[in-house]
Formats: C-alpha cells, structure tokens, sequence
C-alpha cells in the first residue's frame, strides 16, 4: 500500500520527470535535424510531411530519451528534498533512504517495462517509417528558385535567364530560354519582358514573354551538311514548364528497409538470428567438403599412423629427397603448372568463401547486437536512476544547475560506452553480449557505490572535508 510518504516523493518526481523528457526529446529531435539540415533546405517540403516525419522520428528517440530524464528529474527530486532539508526530516524519523527510493524505484521499473515495448512494438515500424520518409525527402529535387541574372538548369531540357524580377516576382524582363530538347539543334528564346506565374494546378510554369525573337536551328539527322535556321519574332508568345518532378513524391516502398535489424521485433530477431545461425554452419561445412572434394589426395589420409616413405635401396625402390626427383623431366613442367593452376583456383576459391563467411558472420552480430540493445535501452533506465537518487540525495542540491552538469557527464559516460561497446561487438573484438552491456557493467557498481555512501551521509561532494583531509596531508609531511 502507497503512504502518504510514497505519495510525496511521487508527486514531486512526476513534474521534473515530464519537463525532462519532453526538454530531453526536442534537444534529441534538433540533433538530428541539425546532422540532416542540407538535405531538408530548399525542398518546399510540405507542412504535413514535416509534422509526419518529426512524429515518426520522436517515438524513435524516445527510449533514448527517457533514461536521461530518469536521471535528471531523480537528480533533481532528491536535490530539492534535501536542499529544503525534507531529506534530513525523514531520515532522522527513522526511515532509511532506500525505503524512500523504493515508490520511485517501482515507477522507474513500470518506465523500463514502457522502454521495452517501445523499443520493441513501436519503435521498429517508427523507424521503418522514418527511413523510408527520409529517402524520399533526401532525393526530392530542391524547390523551384530563379534568380536574377543567372541561368537555372534544373527542369530538364531547358535553361532559363532572367535578368531582372520586379518587386512583385512575376514581372521579369531580359529573358531568355535555352532549350536543351534536341543534340541536333539549338534553339533558344529572348525576349524583353513577359509574366511569370504557375498554373492552378501547380503542375507548371508559365511564361507569357512579349516583344522577342525565337531561333531554331534544324540540323540533318542523318548528319548530313544541310542545316536550317529559322527566326521567328513575336509580340506575344507563351511557353510551359513542367514542375512535377519538384513536388515531394513518396516513392520509395516500406519493403525496401523491411528486413533491416532496426526494424525487428524481438520475435523476428530471434526467427532470424535462429535461420543464420543454421545457415552458417551449413555453409561452412559446405564450404569444407568442397574444399576437401577439391584435393584428391585428401581422400588417402591415413587416420591412425603416419608412414614414412621407403628408403631402402635394396628393396629396388628409388630414394629420392625431393618430389621432382620422383617426376620424369618430360613432365615435371606440365606437373608445375597444372599444380599452380589447381593451388591458385583453390586459393580464389577459399577467399570468395571467406569473404561470403565474413558477411555472414557481420549480418547475424547486428541483429544480436540490436537484440540486446533493446534491453539495454529498457534497463538503463533503472540503472541511471541507481545513480540519480543517491547522487540527488549527497549532493543537495536542486534545480537546473548542479544536476544538470552530473547529468550529463554520466549520460555522457552511458552514451559513449554503449556505442563504444557496440562498435566493438560489430567488429568482432567483443562478443554482442559484452559490447552491448558494457555501459551496465561499468554504471551498476558505480550507482551501489554512491547508494552506500548516501545511506551513510557521505561528504562525498563536500569541498570542506577535502580541504581538511589536504591540511592533514600537509601538516604530516612538514
């Protein structure tokens, strides 16, 4: 039953918990924003593709940004109690402070259980969204941009100069169109001024030139010398441009990004890391009985006893202490060289199957790894806060300041070890398993360690008791 203790320090974590989190997602989101800005400029992206993709991309980032706001709300949570000496209250009622983490200790494990189906029901179709969204963003052609003076060569088969716009944009004057159609012939307009607009559809664009000349040039297409000129002058004279191909197009299929690990359940990892497991193995014994069938000789091994060749003269037996001695003159090139080619085959051969094994070695370590990292993710947020109370309850101090800046240094320590360990379990140094708990190993016996010093009010943080213990360091040597 919850008391009206477990109560408080509920109520006092929830507010600084929902302002992290959702502070914690946006920095996560303009992170990502700011290492793809090139890509979004200049596309005339919709307003609704936008809000699609940055809906997508939150419930990616959220498993990534809830153990950083368990961190700092705990931080700060405990922070505050004891800066208002709340902590010191009921401490001294005789209540321990592992009883008062306990209500926050059971709502950080409802929060890892909420990480972990995250992780695993949502965020692989986010994440299968979010990459098929950003291929077609990354590929659409920048929006539509003439400029004054010049030439734009982005719709094709024309290039367009405009030597002034007017204040309003669809006044232009001194222009001229160089159309592209034909390798044949060149043909271009110029004109003095003329209106510029799109069509209702939005599917064009428009000029309405007046006052112009349009030359063409008609060539032979059988390349022959005959060529024509042709000049045409007109007061008025319009001409379309296609603007399809700037609109965004959402082309790109879910199927492509389907059987990525990222976009895996936990189900499906286990299905597949089970079929390639299997498949390694056979491929490799595959790959040693062809090998074995290669050699002939390998047929005649003798199992039990290795025999050394005859010697003895008097038997009529040659000695002989090289193989050459053993081939007649008349074939020991034709010997060498069916030799040579046989050992080079053999050698192209093991190193295609190498290279294949290695792939397949590298496929089923990236989807244990992301086998693993969706527990991880889950449990850090348990293990950060076995640092953030403790921390929050020594250190004493609340708000943004002080528990922001340890906040970040062991979110940073959490960050790069995790992908530290990940990379080196991608590059077969350390196991999937190893690599990806490396952050646990490292931050579980660190959050023991300041549990045991806060359950004893440890002047861990206390610059005083440093400066003490330096004078009895320096008045002992002197």
């Amino acid at each position: 039953m919850f008391k009206k203790l477990d109560k408080l320090i509920i109520k006092a974590f929830i507010g600084p918990f929902a302002a992290t989190f959702f502070i914690t997602l946006f920095v996560l989101l303009m992170q990502f924003f700011w290492l793809w800005v090139d890509d979004f400029v200049g596309k005339g992206l919709s307003v609704n593709v936008i809000a699609k993709f940055i809906w997508y991309q939150s419930a990616v980032l959220v498993t990534l940004a809830l153990p950083l706001a368990v961190l700092l709300s705990s931080l700060m949570t405990f922070g505050n109690l004891g800066e208002s000496f709340e902590l010191v209250a009921i401490k001294s009622s005789g209540i321990s402070l592992l009883r008062f983490m306990r209500p926050l200790f059971l709502v950080t494990i409802l929060l890892s259980g909420v990480a972990f189906l995250f992780s695993n029901y949502i965020i692989p179709v986010a994440n299968l969204k979010s990459r098929t969204l950003l291929a077609d963003i990354v590929q659409a052609q920048p929006a539509f941009d003439l400029r004054e003076g010049v030439f734009y060569d982005k719709i094709g088969g024309f290039a367009i100069k405009i030597g002034k716009k007017e204040a309003n944009d669809s006044m232009i004057r001194d222009v001229i169109v160089y159309e592209q159609n034909n390798p044949l012939q060149d043909n271009f307009i110029i004109a003095k001024s003329g209106v510029m607009g799109v069509s209702a559809d939005k599917r064009f664009l428009e000029f309405n030139l007046k006052d112009g000349w349009r030359y063409e040039e008609r060539g032979d297409k059988f390349g022959g010398p005959k060529t024509d000129y042709i000049r045409l002058g007109f007061k008025d004279y319009k001409k379309r441009f296609d603007l399809s191909s700037f609109g965004f197009q959402s082309i790109t299929p879910d199927s492509v990004n389907r059987n990525n690990e990222k976009m895996l359940s936990m189900r499906q990892l286990n299905k597949n890391i089970d079929s390639f497991t299997k498949e390694n193995k056979e491929f490799f014994a595959q790959t040693m009985k062809s090998t074995y069938s290669f050699l002939p000789f390998t047929q005649f091994f003798d199992t039990v006893a290795i025999k050394e060749f005859p010697t003895d003269t008097s038997a009529g037996i040659k000695s002989a202490k090289s193989f050459e001695e053993l081939v007649p003159d008349s074939a020991l090139q034709t010997t060498h060289d069916r030799a040579l080619n046989q050992v080079t085959s053999l050698r192209q051969n093991l190193e295609a199957n190498r290279q294949n094994m290695k792939e397949r070695d590298k496929r089923l370590r990236r989807h244990k790894i992301e086998w693993h990292h969706k527990i991880v993710l889950s449990i850090a947020c348990l293990v950060l806060f076995l640092i953030g109370a403790p921390l929050g309850s020594i250190i004493r101090k609340g708000g943004l300041g002080t528990p922001l800046i340890f906040a970040i240094v062991f979110f940073m320590i959490f960050y790069f070890s995790t992908t530290i360990g990940e990379k080196l379990a991608g590059e077969n140094t350390l196991t999937p398993f190893t690599g990806m708990w490396l952050a646990t190993f490292l931050l579980v016996p660190v959050g023991i360690f300041l549990t045991y010093k806060a359950m004893r009010d440890s002047q861990l943080f206390n610059k005083e008791s440093y400066y003490r213990i330096f004078h009895l360091v320096k008045s002992f040597f002197h």
